[in-house]
């Protein structure tokens, strides 16, 4: 079953690796940061954790995920805010190379930070319910003030190349498989922690700013943000429906709600702020 699940996940992350980023090229980092974050490589990774875990490891790992989805909002902070203060004699290859090793530092120093909170909150008897929407809260409330104030983000004039779109399938994979294989030893946090590993925003920075240059990527920053606490609602819908309804049913379930609950009207708020910013720039 292991194998069966990191395989799965391998296949779903690179499909979604690959969407990911002609959405955005596509369609402009508005709509395509929204489409692009709807919950999917959660699904396999949820599923095999609950295999490999069980049920009491499962609902631990999946608390962390809104956390996480946090942690990640704050990774693309660094992407939207960063290379506009850094000096303009550099090169974009130069600007690339170090806003993605600063984003990854800070992910890591905040996640290990995170799993101590979390593991304190855990042995103050909070309960994984109430840890997940404190997460949920505290990404929603970062995702609408980086996106209240909508940098522009155009639709793609150039192809990412295939090289680049198999690599990032690949981490994105990585990632999952690394999530699974945790939770069968028995550290629920740090697989929860993991199976949110931005794999996906990495590689879409990258790909997108290589191919478009930094205004694309930077302007779906905000965008991914919102659409990607969907990852967040998926969880928290996903600790009732998996162990109610069964990992299939129950999988299927908390995806629909995430998608009704969170992607559509972040979608809705994130095309309104957008109007918005685009007519006071306009006077």
């Amino acid at each position: 079953m292991e194998g069966q699940t990191v395989l799965l996940a391998a296949l779903m992350a690179g499909v979604v690796a690959t969407t990911v980023t002609v959405l955005i090229e596509k369609y402009g980092g508005v709509l395509g940061g929204i489409l692009g974050t709807i919950p999917t490589t959660i699904i396999p990774a949820s599923i095999g954790m609950a295999s490999e875990g069980g049920n009491e490891a499962l609902i631990v790992s999946l608390a962390i995920v809104p956390a996480g989805m946090l942690i990640n909002a704050i990774f693309l902070s660094v992407w939207a805010l960063l290379p506009d203060k850094l000096p303009k004699t550099w090169s974009q290859n130069s600007s690339l190379i170090f806003t993605s090793i600063i984003s990854l530092i800070i992910w890591a120093l905040v996640g290990l930070f995170t799993i101590s909170i979390i593991d304190r909150a855990i042995g103050n008897n909070y309960s994984p319910e109430e840890i997940s929407i404190v997460g949920l809260v505290l990404v929603a409330t970062l995702g609408i003030v980086m996106c209240w104030n909508l940098k522009p983000a155009p639709k793609g004039k150039n192809s990412v190349s295939k090289k680049i779109l198999a690599a990032r399938g690949i981490v994105a994979a990585m990632a999952i498989g690394v999530a699974v294989l945790i939770s069968s030893l028995g550290m629920p946090l740090l697989a929860g922690l993991a199976s949110v590993f931005p794999a996906i925003f990495l590689t879409s920075m990258i790909a997108l700013w290589l191919a478009q240059g930094p205004s694309v990527p930077l302007g779906a920053a905000g965008p991914m943000m919102m659409g990607g606490a969907s990852v967040a609602m998926y969880s928290i819908i996903a600790m009732w429906s998996l162990i109610e309804y069964g990992l299939f049913i129950g999988s299927i379930i908390a995806w629909i709600g995430s998608i009704v609950v969170w992607s559509i009207p972040s979608f809705v708020f994130v095309n309104w702020r957008a109007k918005v910013t685009m007519t006071n720039e306009n006077y």
